[in-house]
């Protein structure tokens, strides 16, 4: 492009920033300063760099460079981007299935959570992993978007992945062939020969358990399909499991809340430039009757904390485990060029009913609040030996069907899926569990849920808008 034409650009861009500046009453001389550094940067770029860079790749780089240096969860997305990053909150799309994000302090790519059932998930890849190589390219200063470009593939190809499991001191390499990843986000204790979820975790009892891996578009009516079953079955008592969930929409986290809460404050939103907005449960269709504990770890964030905090708030469960990941941040998805590429960027934070502050920034220590942290009495730590050791033993439990189905079709059959070290968070919530039912007349009403209506029907009260793809809850790409 002649540099006429990078002059005219400049001048436009110029006029604009000027203009947005002098309504805030900033200083016109430094906006022109920066402004003609940013310019004559790229001019030696473009001019003397060792190849040639297209305008844009520099535009790209600069914009990622500037909203990384935010937070983790604002960036850029190119139209093909931002098509894709749609597909992975609706549960399908070709890859190896973990959620990843780029780790503040190392700079690395860092696993969030595989996704149960995936490739990486039986391959061994655990929450909280640092990916340090993709076959054989350190993630070293990776960007986001290109490490999810790595990762991903046509079905039936593979990647090798080194990774750093935390508390080791050593590297594993791991080979995943892609596939087309259809993932659940509503599990139970254990697989059944016919694939589905046993929700009973002491059937004498009457115990229920539930696992949400991800806050998905479908994730609130799976939910309702197994506490129906659950109740048909004569449940007592309900343990939700959201450890190690990294989150997803903002409005699947208030409808799974609005299934336990009658009513009152679900979640609220503020920003700097933006109203306050408040989500309030819907009395109607509400499963109440029972006692709940919900399970949290260090690695349960946004959209899990969001239901978590709800919960705990409302008085309508206790909350065991260990203190929560602290993501409280709400992202808007702002177009540019006419929807040909988007800006993700923090606009908002989550506040829990009582008020409380969620998100964990990065000048925080762990005395002041954020996150959700257990009940007394309740608080389960884990070294990073116990989390790997625990980590690995539910992947076990969750393949044991289909490693008994290749067992048939001839294949090697893991005769260790049966001896699984003992999972002392999940111990402990049941024992509390248990104490609380023992205290309470048996036949008690289990609260037979009415229909919940259409979404309009709702009264919002004091809410205002859709608790739709502008909240997602963690915003980790998925591989």
């Amino acid at each position: 492009m002649p540099q006429r034409n990078l002059a005219a650009i400049a001048a436009v861009g110029l006029a604009s920033v000027l203009c947005w500046q002098s309504s805030r009453g900033d200083s016109k001389d430094e906006m022109m300063e920066l402004y003609g550094v940013f310019v004559d940067a790229v001019e030696q770029v473009e001019s003397n760099y060792v190849r040639e860079v297209s305008r844009r790749e520099l535009l790209e780089a600069a914009l990622q460079g500037m909203l990384q240096s935010l937070d983790p969860h604002s960036t850029y997305y190119s139209e093909a981007q931002w098509k894709q990053f749609q597909r992975t909150f609706e549960g399908s799309f070709s890859g190896i299935g973990i959620q990843v994000e780029i780790d503040p302090r190392s700079k690395r790519l860092k696993v969030l959570a595989p996704l149960i059932g995936t490739p990486a998930y039986e391959a061994g890849v655990l929450a909280g992993d640092l990916i340090l190589e993709v076959d054989g390219e350190s993630t070293e200063g990776i960007n986001q978007d290109k490490a999810v470009e790595m990762l991903q593939g046509r079905p039936g190809t593979s990647v090798t992945l080194t990774v750093l499991h935390p508390g080791s001191e050593k590297a594993e390499t791991l080979e995943v062939t892609r596939e087309v990843i259809e993932s659940e986000s509503v599990l139970g204790v254990e697989r059944r020969p016919d694939d589905s979820w046993e929700y009973f975790l002491d059937p004498d009892a009457k115990i229920g358990y539930i696992r949400i891996s991800s806050f998905y578009q479908t994730t609130a009516e799976d939910v309702r399909r197994a506490l129906e079953q659950l109740q048909s079955e004569g449940m007592r008592g309900l343990i939700l499991d959201l450890r190690t969930n990294p989150g997803g929409l903002l409005s699947a986290a208030v409808e799974v809340s609005d299934l336990f809460v009658d009513g009152g404050l679900i979640v609220s939103t503020k920003g700097r430039n933006t109203r306050e907005r408040r989500f309030l449960a819907n009395g109607p269709g509400t499963y109440t009757g029972f006692p709940m504990i919900v399970l949290v770890n260090q690695h349960s964030a946004s959209a899990a904390e969001i239901v978590s905090a709800c919960l705990q708030d409302s008085g309508r469960a206790k909350v065991a485990g260990e203190r929560s990941f602290g993501k409280g941040s709400v992202q808007n998805i702002i177009p540019l060029e006419g929807g040909a590429s988007f800006l993700k960027l923090t606009v908002e934070s989550y506040y829990r009913p009582s008020g409380g502050n969620i998100h964990k920034f990065p000048d925080m220590t762990d005395e002041d609040e954020w996150g959700v942290s257990p009940d007394e009495g309740l608080a389960v730590e884990l070294d990073p030996e116990e989390y790997a050791r625990w980590e690995l033993s539910r992947r076990r439990r969750d393949i044991t069907s289909r490693i008994a189905r290749r067992a048939v079709e001839g294949e090697e059959h893991d005769d260790q899926a049966a001896d699984l070290p003992p999972d002392r968070q999940l111990d402990s919530a049941l024992e509390a569990l248990r104490s609380e039912l023992s205290t309470r007349e048996d036949g008690q009403d289990q609260g037979n849920p009415e229909d919940k209506g259409e979404p309009e029907d709702k009264d919002q009260g004091e809410s205002e808008g859709d608790p739709g793809p502008e909240g997602e809850g963690n915003q980790a790409a998925a591989a």
